[in-house]
């Protein structure tokens, strides 16, 4: 397999799937102190109840003050589920035990907390089915009724091949503006975003990835394409580089990893930018080529002092060491040394050579592959079809977007998504 060739070829088809997922607008932001009215739809089993909390938390913990209107009627003990979810994140909520009326429901709800100054007041309507064509009838009644500023499509990620029909039957009924996407356990469950956001013409703003309310992403669309198709977060990488290198070392820095020729100078070197670039965790996640063991997840602390203690080691290493790329050169009469000279036993030592092993390996593989930059992360792709994105595609996504038929159905919705996307024009937060 040609890694050089199939890089380039991820890296390319970033930027397809960039522009598939990313209006180039931001969608409608409620403004603090100024009454916005937000109505929830979806499938009944897709989380928008839950999810209708946690974006009430969410904005509740930003400085809002959310309110929850339950007008599901529908199913019963939708009620009860709001009514504990918003007491536990202590939102206040209305909703009816008795009436059966969404519609008014809704309205009493949204003018009740209106008279008491919520300025984001989130409606949760009934779970429905394209084919309930009296739900969708209700539904629209509640959005002419309590006329929304805003209407977000909530969508679970795992429904596969259904996600662009059903989303698209929701676009045709109200005026959907965004989509927050639920059960986001896995970023191979992609194809269920891709769908959406082609179906209604709208952008992603959240992922749900559990069901805890913290468990509650801003959808931020690099990261999740990156680490979709394995190039890790390349653009917030070189964010980070751009931050902490000294604008006069970038370019050196940026060559000596394209070259692939690796060695310990060039690895401790890294280890120094890593350190002053943020959190570890959020760092490892950008980088490819390191091992999970190097940064195990929840062991931050001990990972940058990990870290501390191979610069150490290093700094015992005489400059051929350094900068040799090749690691036969460490016999047994050399690890001792260092070891000594660290204060290290042998065996960690031998823990930093297999993990230079590693990442000797991984960036031998990329030699004369260009290191994109953000702006190269930006540019947009030239050349791309469906055939050639189908190829590096994560199999689960494909079989969800509907495999190579659906993947060309998709590109071809998505042609002029950047024009129709985002009508609906970003305010002040």
């Amino acid at each position: 397999m040609n890694v050089k060739r199939n890089m380039r070829t991820r890296i390319a088809i970033f930027n397809e799937l960039c522009n598939m997922l990313d209006p180039g607008k931001p969608s409608f932001t409620p403004k603090k102190g100024k009454t916005s009215v937000i109505m929830f739809v979806g499938l009944q089993g897709s989380g928008k109840t839950t999810t209708c909390t946690k974006y009430a938390y969410y904005h509740q913990k930003k400085g809002w003050k959310p309110a929850l209107v339950c007008a599901d009627t529908f199913r019963a003990g939708a009620f009860d589920q709001l009514k504990q979810n918003a007491t536990k994140a202590k939102i206040p909520f209305y909703g009816s035990y008795t009436e059966s009326d969404p519609v008014k429901i809704a309205v009493e709800g949204v003018e009740t907390f209106k008279k008491e100054n919520c300025d984001l007041i989130i409606v949760d309507t009934s779970g429905r089915h394209k084919q309930e064509a009296a739900l969708f009838e209700e539904m629209l009644q509640v959005s002419e009724a309590t006329k929304p500023d805003f209407i977000v499509f909530v969508m679970d990620s795992s429904i596969g091949q259904a996600a662009f029909d059903q989303a698209q039957a929701f676009k045709q009924s109200v005026p959907v503006g965004a989509v927050i996407v639920t059960k986001m356990d896995g970023h191979a469950k992609g194809g269920g975003a891709l769908s959406a956001v082609a179906a209604t013409k709208s952008p992603v703003i959240f992922i749900g990835t559990g069901e805890h309310m913290d468990e509650f992403e801003v959808f931020d669309v690099k990261p999740f394409v990156s680490r979709l198709l394995g190039l890790r977060d390349w653009s917030g990488f070189m964010d980070k580089i751009h931050e902490v290198v000294p604008k006069d070392q970038q370019p050196e820095l940026l060559l000596k990893l394209s070259e692939g020729n690796s060695t310990l100078r060039i690895m401790y070197e890294l280890f120094q930018y890593i350190l002053k670039m943020g959190p570890m965790g959020q760092v490892f996640s950008m980088l490819p080529g390191f091992s999970s063991e190097l940064m195990p997840k929840g062991q931050e602390k001990e990972s940058q002092a990990k870290l501390k203690r191979y610069m150490t080691m290093m700094d015992s290493m005489t400059n051929e060491e350094l900068d040799t790329s090749n690691p036969k050169i460490m016999n047994d009469s050399r690890i001792m040394r260092i070891a000594k000279g660290s204060g290290r036993d042998n065996s960690e030592v031998m823990e930093i050579l297999e993990e230079y092993k590693r990442l000797a390996k991984f960036w031998s593989n990329m030699k004369g592959l260009k290191i994109p930059t953000r702006g190269d992360m930006n540019m947009p792709s030239r050349n791309m079809n469906a055939r050639r994105m189908s190829r590096v595609l994560p199999p689960q996504m494909l079989r969800q977007i509907g495999g190579m038929g659906g993947l060309q159905s998709l590109m071809k919705q998505m042609g002029s998504a950047k024009d129709m996307m985002g009508r609906f024009g970003g305010g002040d937060s």
